[in-house]
C-alpha cells in the first residue's frame, strides 16, 4: 500500500510539473529567438541551456518517492567563488547537457505519459467509485441519471453502488501496474541523471584534493602557532625568568620578599619548561630542520620506554614527514601507557616509492585502535596521503604498528 501511494504521488507530481515546464521552455525559446535580433536574446538562450540543472535537481529528489535513498549529483563544485565560475564550469560539464535533454524529454514526452497513466489507473476508477455521489448531485434517480466517466448510463442508486464497487475493484487491480510504471519511470530518471563513472571519479579526485588542501592548511596553521609561541610567549617567559632572577639578587636573603621571588622564579621556570614541551609537540623544530629520521631519534630519546631506532631516510615531503612523526609519537605514547613493554623499536625506510615505517614493542598486546588510542585520527590523516596504517596486537604481544605512505624523496637543497 505504501509503495502504491508513493508511486501515485510520483506520477501525479510528474504530470503536474511537466505542463509548466513545457510552457517555460517554449516561452523562453520564443523570447530568446525574438530578442536575438537585438543581441539581448543570446544571454537568454544561454541561460535557457541551463534550464535542465534545476529540473534535474528536482527530479533527483522526486525519485526518492519511489526508491528511497540519495541520488548523487554529477556536478562538481567550482574552484572559485562567484556566479561566473559556476557558469563556466556548468557549461563545460556533460551532465549539464544531459539534464537539458532530460528536461526537453520530460516536457514533450514524459509528462503526457504520466498524465495518461494517472488518468487510466487513478482517474477512471475514482470516477466510477464516485458514481453514487455524482448521481446524488444530479438530483437522484428522478434527475435523469448520470454517465460516470462517460462510459454507461446510471439512473438508480443500486446501479450507482455497483458502479462504485467496480471502480474500487479496478483501483485495487491497477495499483500494481501503477507502481510498476512509477518504478520504471524513476529508473529512467536515475539512468539519465545519475553521475557517470568518469564524473564519479572526478568528484572523488576533487574530494581527495580538498582533503589534502585541508591537511596542508592544518600543517601551515600548526607551524604558525609553533612559531608564534616560540618567538612570542616563550621569549616573554624567558625575559620574565631573567627579571625575577635579577630581582632575587637585589632582595635581602631570607626575607619574605626573597622567598616570594624565589617561588615566582620557580613557577616561571616550570611554565617555560611546559611551554617548550608544548612547542615541541605542536611541530618539533628537529623535524623541520633535520627531517623524519632525526625527529624519530628525538622522540625515542624522550620515551620513558627504551627504544631502538633504525631510521635511514632521505628528506620527504613535509606532510608525509609530519604524519609519520606523529604516528610514531602516538605509538610510543601508547607503548608507555598501556603495553607494559620493556623495550620498543622503530624501523623506517624509503623503498619502492613509499615510506615504510614500523613500531614494535614486546608488551602484553591486545591493543584495539577503536578504543580511543588516538590512532583512528592518524589513520584518517595518513589516508589523505593515499597511505595505510595497520595495527596487529594479538593477546600476549607483540604489538606492531605499520604505516606505508607513497611518496618521492625531496630533491637535495642547492648548495649555498
Amino acid at each position: 500500500m505504501k509503495h502504491t501511494l508513493r508511486g501515485a504521488a510520483y506520477v501525479l507530481s510528474g504530470a503536474a510539473l511537466g505542463a509548466p515546464l513545457l510552457v517555460a521552455l517554449v516561452t523562453g525559446l520564443a523570447l530568446g529567438l525574438a530578442a536575438s535580433l537585438v543581441v539581448v536574446g543570446i544571454p537568454l538562450l544561454a541561460l535557457l541551456a541551463l534550464a535542465g540543472v534545476p529540473v534535474a535537481a528536482l527530479e533527483r529528489r522526486r525519485a526518492r518517492l519511489v526508491r528511497p535513498g540519495p541520488l548523487a549529483s554529477p556536478h562538481r563544485v567550482p574552484e572559485a567563488p562567484g556566479l561566473a565560475a559556476w557558469l563556466r564550469l556548468r557549461v563545460r560539464e556533460q551532465a549539464t547537457w544531459r539534464e537539458l535533454a532530460y528536461a526537453v524529454l520530460m516536457a514533450c514526452v514524459l509528462w503526457p505519459l504520466d498524465l495518461a497513466v494517472a488518468a487510466c489507473t487513478l482517474g477512471l476508477p475514482l470516477a466510477l467509485a464516485a458514481a453514487p455521489a455524482h448521481l446524488a448531485l444530479a438530483g437522484g434517480p428522478g434527475g435523469g441519471g448520470v454517465r460516470p466517466a462517460k462510459l454507461w448510463f446510471v439512473a438508480s442508486y443500486p446501479a450507482a453502488c455497483g458502479t462504485a464497487l467496480l471502480g474500487l475493484a479496478l483501483l485495487a487491480a491497477l495499483a500494481y501496474p501503477l507502481g510498476a510504471y512509477a518504478t520504471a519511470r524513476a529508473a529512467v530518471a536515475r539512468l539519465l541523471l545519475a553521475p557517470r563513472e568518469a564524473e564519479t571519479e572526478a568528484r572523488l579526485a576533487e574530494v581527495t584534493r580538498s582533503r589534502a588542501r585541508l591537511v596542508a592548511a592544518f600543517e601551515a596553521e600548526r607551524r604558525r602557532v609553533e612559531r608564534d609561541l616560540h618567538d612570542g610567549a616563550q621569549q616573554r617567559l624567558v625575559a620574565l625568568s631573567m627579571g625575577l632572577g635579577l630581582a632575587r639578587l637585589d632582595a635581602e636573603p631570607g626575607s619574605p620578599l626573597a622567598v616570594r621571588l624565589a617561588a615566582a622564579h620557580q613557577e616561571a621556570d616550570r611554565a617555560l619548561a611546559e611551554l617548550r614541551e608544548l612547542i615541541r609537540g605542536i611541530h618539533p623544530r628537529v623535524l623541520a630542520d633535520y627531517g623524519l629520521a632525526a625527529a624519530v631519534e628525538d622522540a625515542a630519546d624522550r620515551s620513558p620506554v627504551p627504544v631502538d631506532t633504525d631510521a635511514d631516510l632521505p628528506r620527504l615531503p613535509e606532510p608525509v614527514e609530519s604524519a609519520a612523526y606523529f604516528a610514531v609519537r602516538e605509538a610510543l605514547a601508547n607503548v608507555a601507557r598501556h603495553s607494559g613493554a620493556a623495550r620498543a623499536e622503530v624501523h623506517a625506510r624509503h623503498t619502492g616509492g613509499a615510506l615504510r615505517l614500523r613500531v614494535r614493542d614486546d608488551g602484553r598486546g591486545g591493543a584495539d585502535p577503536a578504543r580511543g588510542t588516538g590512532l583512528t585520527g592518524l589513520a584518517d590523516r595518513i589516508a589523505v596521503l593515499d597511505g595505510t596504517l595497520t595495527v596487529t596486537s594479538p593477546p600476549g604481544g607483540p604489538t606492531v604498528l605499520s604505516l606505508e605512505i607513497p611518496c618521492d624523496p625531496m630533491p637535495p637543497a642547492p648548495a649555498a
